[in-house]
């Protein structure tokens, strides 16, 4: 998120660290972010040793991941983690007295209405020139968790078996968990700062001990010539995500510095450059804004990963998968040839706590609900909302051209090469039309950006839906077991 130059540099955290942020010449509440999440990478694997559950109790787990996780909290955000521990404790007491028929829209309301105070107050209190590690990220966070864990709670006690979705029925959580259980989900040291949210039962399954056990009874290791279940070690994902993240790091201290997003709405830019010239650095100083996503992201991963959470199953060739709470596929997003595509492999745990609790559950529009929905999630920028009312245009469109175009490039390989050249182009030049006024927040330089585009993505996609059919889409995973389901998401979308 942009800065205005000028703007000092600030924290509501620990100022212990201060001379090294002076000496290395980076803000100190990124210093805190990082430091942090180092120590929280040393922690888990300690956690993940001398505190597996062969060592120690759910309890003693459950109160180690809290306490710490806590201490992160006050270290990066000072008093203001008090927001964090308010909306905690509120929805604990609506879990514990609301009604199940009721559990997941009081619990929702409440979080999202304290989330978006919290918002605005950013508004009023930092001007757009937001920290770039506030306590609002954690709170997002805790967000997603606290309406994650009531849907799934309204699920497991309130509703039948057969009115749930597969995936519904997996997820639902049969008993309210006790206070400890509860504050070490919202609160745990490995998810605190950067994420990502995970599903209840998956986080207790770890913490007891049988999340990897879970995962590994579902191949059949005699025919591999196993004589016994094998014991996964995360260890090698952490370091190739650890590579990752320097990676990343090391491009976010030389490419975001020199590209920054500004510019292309920079006076001398716009007389000077012509159109394709534009979007050609629209498109670099996109990438270029990328790194410090993938940085934090990969690093919360690994973080996880280190204390033993996060194993996913075995793939085809029999290579163990760590990847259950990866927040981005890099491969996927930079070769994506759909908008869609795109969209599933970037924040990818966001992208289920939308679908979960928002496009499953939506009795209409569920695609325009939930772009809403992400939009009020970010903050009430205006930038937000100029990106995600763009993303819902963007969408219908790319589908409708899928729908009505692509089966005539799929005779020939060579036709299939040419189109899904151009649809790459397309939809990295279409996400960075989108996505820059998420950068930008403001509506002044948003309209300025989109005038020196000449509106250009946002005609298209008009003119595809005036021109070609939506066909409706058949969204399998959403199959509920009963009839009656069936036949209220078949209205959907119209």
């Amino acid at each position: 998120m942009a800065e205005p130059p000028g703007t000092p540099h600030r924290t509501t955290g620990s100022t212990l660290l201060h001379p090294l942020s002076g000496l290395l010449g980076i803000p100190l509440d990124q210093i805190n972010f990082v430091a942090c999440q180092l120590f929280a990478l040393l922690a888990a694997f300690w956690f993940r040793i001398y505190l597996g559950p062969s060592h120690a109790s759910s309890a003693v787990r459950h109160a180690f991941a809290t306490l710490f996780g806590i201490y992160f909290a006050v270290f990066c955000f000072g008093w203001y983690s008090i927001h964090l521990f308010v909306l905690v404790m509120m929805n604990y007491g609506i879990m514990n007295m609301a009604s199940i028929p009721n559990i997941h829209r009081y619990s929702f309301v409440v979080a999202m209405g304290y989330l978006t105070l919290c918002h605005i107050s950013r508004i009023y209190i930092f001007h757009y020139g937001i920290l770039t590690t506030d306590f609002s990220g954690p709170l997002m966070i805790i967000t997603q968790k606290i309406t994650t864990l009531a849907c799934q709670l309204h699920d497991g006690i309130g509703r039948q078996a057969e009115e749930l979705t597969a995936e519904q029925n997996r997820l639902a959580v049969k008993t309210r968990p006790s206070l400890l259980e509860y504050l070490s989900y919202l609160l745990n040291f490995m998810s605190i700062i950067a994420g990502p949210c995970s599903n209840y039962k998956d986080y207790i399954a770890f913490i007891e001990g049988r999340h990897v056990h879970m995962k590994l009874l579902e191949v059949n290791w005699k025919q591999k010539g196993y004589d016994r279940l094998p014991d996964p070690s995360p260890t090698g994902a952490v370091m190739y995500k650890l590579c990752i993240t320097l990676v990343s790091l090391i491009l976010f201290l030389t490419l975001t510095k020199n590209f920054p997003m500004a510019y292309i709405i920079d006076n001398e830019f716009l007389d000077k450059t012509p159109f394709l010239s534009r979007l050609g650095y629209l498109y670099v100083v996109t990438q270029a804004a990328k790194p410090k996503y993938y940085f934090a992201w990969t690093l919360a991963d690994a973080v996880n990963n280190a204390a033993g959470y996060g194993f996913s199953g075995v793939d085809e060739k029999g290579i163990f998968r760590w990847d259950l709470l990866s927040n981005l596929n890099i491969w996927n997003i930079e070769t994506a040839t759909s908008f869609k595509m795109y969209i599933e492999n970037w924040n990818i745990q966001t992208a289920a706590w939308l679908k979960r609790v928002c496009y499953d559950r939506a009795p209409w529009y569920p695609t325009a609900l939930t772009f809403i929905l992400s939009a009020l999630w970010h903050g009430i920028y205006p930038g937000y909302y100029f990106t995600f009312l763009t993303g819902i245009l963007i969408t219908l469109a790319a589908r409708a051209v899928r729908n009505n175009c692509r089966h005539y490039f799929l005779s020939s390989v060579s036709l299939k090469i040419a189109y899904d050249v151009a649809t790459w182009v397309v939809t990295q030049l279409a996400v960075c039309y989108t996505v820059a006024p998420f950068v930008m927040l403001a509506v002044e330089p948003t309209i300025k950006f989109y005038k020196s585009m000449y509106f250009h993505m946002h005609i298209l996609s008009i003119l595809v839906l005036l021109v070609l059919p939506i066909r409706p889409q058949t969204h399998s995973m959403r199959k509920p077991q009963n009839q009656a389901m069936k036949n209220s998401i078949k209205s959907k979308d119209k």
